[in-house]
Order: C-alpha cells, then sequence, then structure tokens
C-alpha cells in the first residue's frame, strides 16, 4: 500500500467567499480546474445541511464537468444519501455533522454509531461509491469501520495540528498525536483499508504525517484557499504538492537505506 501520495483539494471554500456577497464568483469550478493543472489527484467538497459551502448545483456541475475524481463529503442523512445516489460521485466521506459547528470537529462515531451507518454504507455501495469514514486514529473506531466494510478510511489529524500550534512541532503533545496518526495507519492498513488523512494540514505541519508510508492520500482546502489569495491557488497547490513528494521521498529512502 505503500508509493505516490495523493492529494485532493476542498474546494469548499471558494464556494464560502461566493456565498459571502453571493451571485457565481469566484466558481469553485474554475477552482477545480486550477488544482488539476497544478497537480491535484482528486477534488473534495462538502455539501452542508444548511448549504453553507457548497450548493446542490455545484455538486451537480462538478460530477458533469470536471476529469478528476470527485470525493463528496456528506453526514450520513436520508437527504445527503439521496443526492450522493442520484449523482454518483467517485467517493463519498461520512463526516459527522452539527449545524451549529464553525468546521467539523472531530471524526465520526463509527462504533457507536454502526446501526445508522450500515444502510447509508451498503445503499452508497450498491451505487458504485467508493466509501470512507472520517475517523480518529482510535483502534475501536478503525475496527468498526473495517467491520461495516467501508474500503477507506480517513484520520482526522485535527489534534495533531492543534497541538503542533499550540505546543511546538517537537512538544510531547505533538509528538503523541502524531503517534497516533503512524499507530491508527499502520492499524488500517492491517484491517486491509486504505488510509487517507486531513483536517488543518499546512505547509508547517504536513511533513510528518506526508511521510507516513501507509497513508496514501492527504485531503487539504481551508489552508490552500487562504494561502491563494496571498499567491495564487495555483501556487499554493505546486507547493503543498511538492513538499508532500520530499516528505514521502525522504521517508521511503530512509527505510531502504
Amino acid at each position: 500500500m505503500k508509493g505516490r501520495l495523493r492529494l485532493g483539494v476542498n474546494i469548499d471554500h471558494v464556494a464560502t467567499i461566493r456565498n459571502a456577497r453571493g451571485g457565481p464568483h469566484p466558481d469553485p469550478l474554475r477552482a477545480a480546474a486550477v488544482a488539476q493543472a497544478a497537480g491535484a489527484d482528486g477534488i473534495t467538497a462538502h455539501l452542508r445541511e444548511d448549504r453553507r459551502h457548497m450548493t446542490d448545483g455545484d455538486i451537480e456541475r462538478l460530477v458533469a464537468e470536471i476529469a478528476l475524481p470527485l470525493n463528496l463529503e456528506m453526514a450520513a442523512t436520508d437527504e445527503m444519501l439521496a443526492i450522493a445516489v442520484k449523482h454518483r460521485p467517485h467517493a463519498a466521506c461520512i463526516v459527522p455533522e452539527r449545524r451549529e459547528e464553525v468546521t467539523t470537529e472531530g471524526g465520526l462515531d463509527a462504533a457507536g454509531g454502526r446501526q445508522g451507518l450500515e444502510p447509508v454504507v451498503g445503499r452508497l455501495t450498491e451505487a458504485g461509491v467508493r466509501v470512507s469514514l472520517f475517523v480518529d486514529p482510535d483502534p475501536a473506531q478503525l475496527d468498526a469501520a473495517a467491520a461495516l466494510g467501508v474500503p477507506v478510511i480517513e484520520l482526522h489529524t485535527g489534534a495533531y495540528c492543534e497541538a503542533f500550534y499550540e505546543a511546538g512541532a517537537t512538544a510531547p503533545a505533538t509528538l503523541g498525536e502524531l503517534d497516533r496518526l503512524v499507530r491508527g495507519a499502520a492499524h488500517a492498513e492491517a484491517l486491509g483499508l486504505e488510509c487517507h488523512a486531513g483536517h488543518g494540514l499546512t505547509f508547517d505541519n504536513v511533513t510528518p504525517v506526508a511521510a507516513i508510508p501507509t497513508v496514501m492520500e492527504l485531503n487539504i482546502g481551508h489552508f490552500l484557499i487562504g494561502e491563494a489569495i496571498f499567491g495564487g491557488l495555483d501556487s499554493s497547490i505546486k507547493r503543498m504538492r511538492a513538499i508532500m513528494d520530499k516528505a514521502r521521498a525522504d521517508s521511503l529512502g530512509s527505510r531502504t537505506a
């Protein structure tokens, strides 16, 4: 399961800026095209219950018009399930969602919510959608994901990123959270799950996560869109791509030396 690390670019916050004023600009589809040209391997978009980011029309256009695989982030609700089955994106990542949260605050409780997740996972799978669960690096959650039959999990990197900025890159809290991610990725591999990761990753903190050899994809959005204000989306994606590639190459090189 080791190899090139894929980059999924989340374009939600292009839509957030557009929605702040209304109208068609900036267009998330244009961001998707720029991301593809800059080296992204996929596009991620979260269709929330309150439509604060992407709209139904955005999802319809993305499925119809972009060349890259679309990863639809969605809550496990009847409404979102119907939309996903209708449009059949390449993948759907089931995430926890609360209307009052600013952003996703933690991983999905796959262990406690298995009964409600089973029919959603089953219907998406029947529709040909590759299902992943966004979970914390907790063995119980990973075991539950495997029991649900999903092929992919995405590790929530938020706790690591918060520790990185609050305590520093080499602080015990940061290294402890990084170790949880390393062990979580290894546990996922042992269960036969493909491992992705994301949430809060930046130029400064991505290297240790990108170096985990069993992580196959990183999904990054808010930071890249923010950096685009200062240097352009093309530049921010290319720089992230270069940092990720170097981290993976250095990691694999150290293991074969």
